[in-house]
């Protein structure tokens, strides 16, 4: 399996596990658009500096 189908596998695993919760959801969305980032190829520039929009 090529890298991308297996993010997206991996995306659409944890998609199966939300509940609706935003508390109990929160941790599964933050993998969620970690794997979305490397999936698209967006990183913040410099691995010191935080991402501006989640501060993931």
């Amino acid at each position: 399996m090529e890298q991308h189908e297996q993010l997206q596998a991996e995306i659409d695993q944890l998609k199966s596990q939300l509940t609706g919760d935003l508390f109990s959801d929160m941790d599964i969305k933050d993998s969620i658009h970690n794997l979305e980032m490397k999936l698209n190829g967006v990183r913040p520039m410099d691995s010191h500096i935080d991402c501006v929009g989640c501060g993931s």
